[in-house]
């Protein structure tokens, strides 16, 4: 892990802060769900952190267990970020999001953390992200599945099947009667 806390602003880091998705779009896509009896699925991120482009020149000393022998006063100069760097937030969200943005989808204007793409009989998918956690929403599954395959040979990712928990959260649905609840 890195020392973040010996950072400082201007020098090691500009922006540190992570976008997440408003509670308010999640009960919205829930909603979409509920009323158009659409697949929900939902998808981790492993190490989330680690995917993360750096855009400072950022040096730490070797890690315990790595050190390099005759080398041991060398630094290392990070080109992805770490768990630990003020901005390894930050990175995560801009490389997911352009990541995103080359699949074909669009950002909301109402919310930065959900994304949504027309298919072409005229559905739509929707993806929205917390930090590590997304949900997808789509009446195809299909197409759910393709978005996973991306999104896994991309990143690492956790598929978690249909979702029954989001943010603390239980999901639970009635799809015979367009009922969704949350608890």
């Amino acid at each position: 892990m890195a020392k973040g806390f010996a950072q400082k602003e201007g020098i090691d880091y500009n922006e540190i802060f992570s976008l997440v998705v408003n509670h308010t779009s999640i009960r919205v896509l829930l909603s979409l769900v509920a009323h158009g009896d659409l697949e929900l699925e939902q998808l981790d991120v492993k190490t989330t952190f680690l995917h993360g482009d750096l855009d400072e020149e950022i040096y730490m000393y070797q890690p315990e267990g790595y050190k390099v022998e005759g080398k041991e006063s060398q630094v290392c100069c990070l080109r992805k970020s770490l768990y630990g760097l003020k901005q390894s937030p930050r990175q995560w969200y801009k490389r997911f999001d352009s990541f995103m943005i080359k699949q074909g989808f669009s950002r909301s204007s109402y919310d930065s953390c959900v994304y949504i793409q027309k298919l072409h009989e005229g559905d739509y998918i929707y993806r929205v992200l917390y930090v590590d956690d997304m949900l997808i929403a789509s009446k195809s599954k299909v197409e759910i599945d393709k978005l996973k395959s991306k999104l896994g040979k991309e990143f690492e990712t956790k598929n978690l099947g249909a979702a029954t928990k989001i943010l603390g959260m239980d999901i639970s649905r009635e799809r015979t009667n367009q009922k969704l609840f949350l608890s």
